[in-house]
């Protein structure tokens, strides 16, 4: 079922009152893909009465106040995307297409979301329930943060929306908490996963340099955030607090990763895989056409690259689902009425880490001191290329499937550090999985870029495009790889792009199209090394591209 957008459909179900309303700045997507319905059927399964609010009109209390005010909470979020960067490109100007909006018009998200619902709740409901945050928007923005498209150091989003709580991270478990302490009017001050404010430090609690510090010092900014970052692994963090104006942000232990079994029965929810029927008379939502029919196979991602977020939202340790629950949604999508037997992707953040680990995460947390696969992989690991094959392989021979495609990225050192099972994948998914072409995201060439990415070194993509040339011939094929690439990466200059471009030349053999300009998000450590403009962790003076037409020009030195 679909969660209830309006009276009548409350009506309907024969709810007098909402124990919790979503407000979310995408359209309604009921999919496993789509964080507020995860979070929306979490908390339906567990008994508790909840709405959705999607992209309420902002001018007016009409949207807002169509399911009343709830008994609980409010939940907010901006959606999928940082409403910034679904907003507006590296070059800051405003983004004219929105696939999570119904009719594809960049309309209807407002510019930082979270702040503007938040506002929109407090202006139609005085003195209402809680507002809790949450999503992506709020987990990266949850301490002092630069900002991008201030070019300023900002309070913690909790301070600035003016919220009550903040969940960061992947938060069905801590949702689920605070739910039930609010319903029995018990303390939420020590659930997991959440930051709130406090006029003091609680004990044991790190403390961070106050925001007034980091917000004019670049050094202390630094400072910040390596304790920040090092305290991002639930075995092994501690609490954090910083001061943000007479008050402290508090910020309690990461909540602990979903075991595979509970992430099978959050993929496992009954989604509609559809947008909600009152978006159908704006237009098709464009983020369906990948979404729809997809799988997500597994969570969280070891790669650490220094300008993904993945680390600090969804956390570096990978947690796969089991077999059999892929297997069973695969074949609740050929029963599905649009289904027509392709499976779009079967993956995650990087498809080929499903099924990886490493025996320490459980026992000592993600390593501090060194990076689980640059500048190679760490031979703790092991590698789950055998398991993902023999999956695949099930999927494709259900009755009614006809493709199964991978469409997430793949990581190609992991291919090429796998030497038990690396290139049977590699031949797998190129006889069988890609439609024409295979997606790997080398980002540059150069040995000191690849290094403050945190990505290998170029010759293991040599290796790898090596590999996929020899068996496309030997199986007579014709098929490409689709290669990523960011210009105006800290230290990156001019020249370095222009040496990419010789290299993509002699290896590739082919003028690359994905290209994007590197963008500063919260909390990564590349938007740490923009701002401040020195290396991290050594801080060593670092160059940094900021002019928007310098940095145009680097884009255009690898396409032009």
């Amino acid at each position: 079922m679909f969660l209830p957008t309006s009276q009548k459909e409350l009506d309907r179900l024969g709810w007098k009152r909402l124990d919790v309303i979503l407000v979310t700045g995408d359209a309604y997507i009921d999919s496993p893909h789509i964080g507020v319905a995860v979070i929306g059927k979490t908390l339906l399964t567990a008994g508790y009465r909840v709405g959705i609010v999607p992209q309420p009109d902002t001018s007016a209390g009409n949207d807002i106040a169509a399911l009343g005010e709830p008994a609980l909470f409010w939940g907010v979020t901006a959606g999928c995307v940082d409403s910034m960067i679904s907003n507006y490109t590296a070059a800051r100007k405003k983004r004219r297409q929105d696939d999570l909006t119904a009719g594809g018009r960049n309309t209807r998200r407002p510019d930082r979301a979270v702040i503007t619902y938040v506002n929109l709740i407090r202006r139609w409901f005085k003195n209402t329930r809680p507002v809790i945050i949450g999503g992506i928007e709020a987990s990266l923005r949850r301490i002092s943060h630069y900002d991008y498209w201030s070019d300023s150091v900002r309070r913690s989003l909790l301070f600035d929306a003016r919220a009550d709580i903040l969940v960061y991270g992947m938060g069905e478990k801590t949702i689920l908490e605070l739910a039930d302490c609010l319903g029995n009017r018990k303390s939420t001050r020590n659930i997991r996963g959440i930051c709130y404010k406090s006029d003091r430090k609680p004990d044991g609690f790190l403390e961070l340099p106050a925001h007034d510090t980091v917000s004019r010092d670049k050094t202390a900014f630094s400072d910040m955030f390596a304790v920040f970052y090092q305290n991002t692994d639930p075995v092994t963090a501690r609490g954090l607090c910083q001061k943000q104006d007479t008050r402290y942000l508090i910020q309690n232990p990461p909540q602990w990763p979903l075991s595979p079994q509970e992430l099978d029965r959050t993929y496992e929810l009954g989604y509609e895989r559809r947008a909600h029927p009152r978006h159908q008379s704006e237009g098709p939502v464009r983020a369906l056409d990948t979404i729809a029919f997809s799988i997500t196979s597994h969570r969280g991602c070891c790669g650490e690259c220094g300008f993904c977020a993945i680390a600090v939202h969804q956390g570096r340790r990978v947690v796969s689902r089991s077999e059999s629950s892929i297997l069973n949604e695969a074949r609740l999508l050929t029963r599905h009425p649009d289904f027509k037997g392709i499976i779009q992707d079967v993956g995650g953040p990087t498809a080929n880490m499903y099924g990886m680990g490493c025996k320490l995460w459980e026992k000592r947390g993600a390593c501090d001191n060194k990076h689980c696969l640059a500048p190679s992989p760490c031979v703790s690991l092991s590698m789950g290329h055998g398991r993902q094959v023999r999956l695949l392989r099930k999927i494709r021979e259900l009755p009614n499937v006809r493709k199964v495609f991978i469409g997430s990225g793949i990581r190609h050192d992991l291919v090429a550090g796998d030497k038990k099972n690396g290139l049977a994948y590699l031949e797998e998914i190129i006889c069988h999985h890609i439609s024409g072409q295979i997606k790997v995201a080398p980002e540059h060439s150069q040995t000191h870029v690849l290094k403050l990415m945190g990505k290998p070194d170029a010759a293991v993509l040599s290796l790898f495009v090596s590999h996929f040339k020899r068996m496309n011939r030997e199986r007579n094929k014709k098929q490409y790889l689709t290669c990523y690439f960011i210009a105006a990466y800290p230290g990156c200059t001019l020249d370095d792009m222009i040496a990419l471009k010789a290299f993509v030349r002699r290896t590739l053999g082919f003028k690359p199209q994905q290209v994007q300009i590197f963008t500063p998000t919260p909390s990564t450590l590349a938007t740490l090394m923009y701002y401040t403009e020195k290396s991290f962790p050594e801080g060593e003076p670092l160059f940094v591209e900021k002019q928007i037409r310098q940095k145009e020009r680097q884009k255009q030195a690898l396409v032009g």
